[in-house]
């Protein structure tokens, strides 16, 4: 072969390689096929790489300030949360899609992941959200604001705000021994695919009666769906906001695809509704 044809086909290569990238970057935008929102989240509204890899830039489009109408809250007292959502340019956003039957879901926890609160905040227009909430004790929380901008990504801002009040005593985010957790009367176990970072993973939820150990199979739909997740990592910096593989499954098993980014700690949430009531299991796994 002689160098002219050797040159030509390099070319050809190159170009073939460049295609293949380039198709693989678009054949699953916005990370949304397993309906997972995934954030890399810094301490500061809107510092976020976004849901996914593949959406990195949808929250550099937007910021969210997060403020109480009294100026701070003090632990244990009922106070005004608003969530002020702009774009990059600082206009309000004034359209916001549906998502999950809520405009914006807002996620609350404290500094040791202990407390979580998953609300929905009501829409005033102008790209504000107000919701009256309380804290249990003084100290940091995250909030995280959950959304989709009419015609734009899922979209995950947060900010650490500081709660007046004396502090509760801090525990370590450590995993648990076994994933079997009982609330409300209900025997939950989790069980995970894989326990590896950057794999596909896929979360069971086996939902039973806690005293006849029968299977639960009439769940009601909760927020549109058998049941939502959030994933945060041990210092809240990574956000996984996961959803079922079978919406319309009514238990016992609830199955969830995902994946985490990185080795560590996470704290993972479950939220399910039987007989009108939302159930909350917590669990802490280690992920190599």
């Amino acid at each position: 072969m002689n160098k002219k044809m050797i040159v030509i086909s390099s070319i050809l290569a190159l170009g073939l390689l460049s295609a293949c990238g380039n198709a693989n970057k678009s054949e699953h935008p916005a990370g949304h096929e397993t309906g997972q929102h995934q954030s890399s989240t810094g301490a500061e509204a809107g510092g976020h790489s976004g849901h996914g890899a593949e959406a990195q830039s949808a929250p550099a489009n937007f910021k969210a300030s997060f403020s109480f109408a009294s100026g701070g809250a003090k632990a244990g007292e009922n106070t005004e949360l608003s969530i002020q959502i702009t774009d990059k340019d600082g206009k309000a956003v004034g359209d916001f899609e549906v998502n999950h039957e809520k405009l914006l879901h807002l996620i609350i926890v404290n500094k040791d992941l202990s407390f979580f609160n998953h609300i929905h905040p009501d829409f005033k227009g102008n790209g504000t959200f107000t919701i009256n909430t309380s804290f249990p004790a003084g100290g940091e929380y995250k909030v995280f604001a959950d959304f989709v901008p009419k015609g734009g990504a899922a979209t995950t801002l947060s900010e650490w705000k500081k709660v007046e009040g004396k502090a509760a005593e801090p525990a370590a985010v450590k995993a648990d021994t076994k994933l079997v957790k009982t609330v409300d009367g209900k025997e939950v176990e989790l069980t995970l695919s894989s326990m590896k970072s950057k794999e596909d993973v896929t979360l069971t939820f086996n939902i039973n009666d806690a005293q006849t150990k029968k299977g639960i199979s009439n769940l009601e739909p909760y927020l549109g769906a058998v049941g939502h997740v959030v994933i945060l990592s041990a210092d809240a910096e990574q956000y996984i906001h996961v959803h079922p593989l079978d919406e319309k499954a009514t238990g016992p098993k609830a199955q969830f695809a995902t994946s985490f980014p990185k080795s560590g700690t996470y704290k993972i949430w479950g939220q399910f509704q039987h007989q009108g009531k939302v159930l909350t299991v917590p669990y802490v796994v280690e992920i190599k």
